[in-house]
């Protein structure tokens, strides 16, 4: 009779669980049984722990074995556990001595041969296992810069059951055949290159993109209006809604946006880091994520694929892979209003929760969001000759895709005109992004020094009532925006949205407080009526 146990990782999202996994060795019937509450993938281990057991050249235990995850009650899910278990068979039948794997924490698959493969959410896991107080790691060879990234644990990355074996046992480590290429979790990434990520929960492709060198801004003709606006909305983080003819330049804009962000802090890129590793989208060769993501789903993505989603446990959806970064919906009015409808609540709270009958998720979801969207299905509305051949009726309903409850949730909302012909073949005069990403980083370390000691650092997260009473602005500066909520053209939440923006334009002025310049300036990017001197003159 042998006992044996070590330690797994059930993950939840991006937060895990530590699972005990027990070994026992009873004489009777051969036999496999594995008990816990496990998935399809997890109760298929029994056949590749077995197989990687033979094939590592050691013996398989001729017992009734009971293989057990504890707590039972925790669903688990994936392949993840079968270096553990592996670990804890041999332990209980003492191939190896069961006191040298009952504090360490294992993560991988182990392959029909033996080798042992890569999972998603390694970070993550061994995150877990830090607070539970391990401090010793098993993982694949390929994923062991990613788990170095947590601090005061041993990593230790294996290419094989049979070395960790050698290593368990004090025996020379035999050498291994390096692989042609490891190969990802199967069910973790598609067709992915450098830098970019994976098949969304939906089935859509996720362009999910970290540049290691920004598109630069200088490179958009014109567009003085809607560059100034971009540079607000990196400054406070506040949404962005971009309106215009097609080939005016939305889309070149919103992809120069993450060239605007700072580099992500050390708290940031593990949580960025961590949903990226859950959802099979970390970049090959790049353990640690240090620049904002930006997540470009197609318009006809689905609510799983937007929000999260997926069969049994869901998995991050594009709103989560676009933490702290840019998440940008292209064609916004082509997708569907529930879809879209779906993001107000991580727009306001800042992660969003998924339930579903497996279990129930929550994921981080503070992103800085852009719409971008025609005036109307052929595009021509408004525009000079433009001959636009949409009914009246026909606009109107492509416009209401975009629900009034969201718009509300938008602090930004500038026309982006057809670019002139003077502008296209101007040369020069137009601001490089490393221009305007550091007055965007002066901006907010001028908010962050504001809001020291309190729960938020920059404009777009504070919440109203704190704006009003806390941190006012210069008197009087709010008498137009009081006098647009009166005639019912700003809501009290927009009211509150049109402080935060006119903090953050006072920030770039270098203002102490928002001034009625800027405040007019903030009424301006939300309403789209010029008033006083407008976002021209307000801002630098």
């Amino acid at each position: 009779m042998g006992f044996a146990r070590t330690c797994a990782v059930a993950l939840v999202g991006v937060e895990g669980v530590v699972v005990e996994v027990q070994a026992d060795l009873v004489p009777g019937v051969a036999g496999f049984t594995l008990v816990g509450l496990a998935d399809k993938s997890l109760s298929e281990s029994r056949d590749r722990v077995r197989a990687a057991v033979i094939n590592s050249s050691v013996d398989w235990p001729q017992k009734k074995l009971t293989v057990g995850l504890s707590p039972a009650a925790v669903p688990k899910c994936g392949s993840g556990f079968d270096l553990a278990i592996a670990c804890a068979v041999l332990a209980a039948a003492e191939r190896v001595d069961p006191r040298s794997v009952a504090d360490l924490m294992m993560v991988g698959e182990l392959g029909l041969d033996g080798r042992i493969r890569p999972v998603r959410g390694v970070l993550p896991a061994v995150l877990t296992a830090a607070d539970a107080g391990y401090r010793r790691v098993v993982v694949p060879e390929c994923a062991a810069a990613e788990a170095a990234l947590v601090p005061d644990v041993s990593v230790l990355g294996v290419h094989s059951l049979r070395q960790l074996v050698a290593l368990l046992t004090d025996e020379p480590v035999p050498e291994e055949p390096a692989d042609a290429e490891p190969g990802p979790d199967p069910g973790s990434s598609g067709p992915v290159g450098p830098g970019w990520g994976h098949p969304g929960a939906g089935g859509l492709f996720q362009a999910v993109r970290i540049d290691e060198r920004p598109l630069d801004l200088a490179e958009v003709a014109g567009q003085r209006r809607a560059r100034r606006a971009l540079e607000v909305a990196a400054a406070g983080r506040h949404h962005l809604f971009l309106k215009g003819a097609p080939g005016a330049g939305k889309t070149m804009l919103a992809e120069r946006l993450p060239g605007l962000l700072p580099p992500l802090t050390r708290q940031e890129s593990l949580e960025v880091t961590a949903v990226h590793s859950v959802g099979g989208a970390l970049p090959p060769g790049r353990p640690l994520i240090d620049r904002a993501p930006y997540c470009a789903p197609h318009h006809s993505a689905s609510m799983p694929a937007l929000v999260g989603g997926g069969s049994g446990l869901p998995r991050p959806g594009a709103v989560s892979l676009a933490h702290h970064g840019v998440l940008f919906l292209d064609e916004a009015a082509e997708m569907s209003g529930q879809v879209l409808d779906a993001l107000r609540q991580p727009l306001e709270c800042g992660h969003v929760v998924v339930a579903r009958a497996a279990g129930t998720l929550r994921m981080p979801a503070r992103v800085l969001l852009v719409l971008a969207a025609n005036p109307c299905p052929c595009g021509r509305h408004g525009a000079p000759g433009g001959d636009c051949e949409c009914l009246p009726s026909t606009v109107r309903r492509y416009r209401a895709r975009l629900s009034g409850p969201l718009l509300d949730r938008v602090d930004l909302r500038v026309p982006v005109e057809p670019v002139s012909r003077a502008e296209l073949v101007a040369t020069g005069g137009a601001e490089s992004t490393a221009v305007v990403a550091a007055r965007v980083l002066a901006a907010r370390e001028r908010a962050a020094a504001r809001y020291a000691g309190s729960p938020w650092s920059i404009n777009g997260e504070v919440p109203g009532h704190e704006l009003r009473t806390r941190w006012t602005p210069s008197p009087g500066a709010l008498v137009r925006a009081e006098q647009d909520l009166e005639r019912g053209l700003l809501t009290a939440r927009g009211l509150d949205r049109v402080l935060r923006v006119a903090w953050t334009v006072a920030d770039l002025a270098g203002h102490a407080r928002p001034t009625v310049e800027d405040v007019d300036a903030a009424l301006e990017l939300r309403t789209g009526v010029r008033r006083g001197a407008g976002v021209a003159g307000s801002l630098p």
